[in-house]
């Protein structure tokens, strides 16, 4: 396996390379992910403010602003 030191000696196109093939590897077994439940519940109660017309959403491109 390689080391946090080798990964920090790595030059920059190395670390991309790296990442790239690790996401790689991750996304195809997505079917095995699953977000946490801490992650569900907080969706799960902003949704619930949402339909209750105590929260809004706003535009994507806005919220990256």
């Amino acid at each position: 396996m390689i080391t946090l030191e080798e990964i920090r000696d790595s030059p920059m196109h190395e670390k991309l390379r790296m990442m790239a093939t690790l996401w790689k590897a991750i996304t195809s077994q997505e079917a095995e992910l699953s977000a946490p439940v801490w992650h569900q519940d907080l969706l799960g109660k902003r949704e619930q403010l949402i339909k209750e017309g105590k929260a809004t959403c706003i535009d994507w491109e806005i919220a990256k602003q």
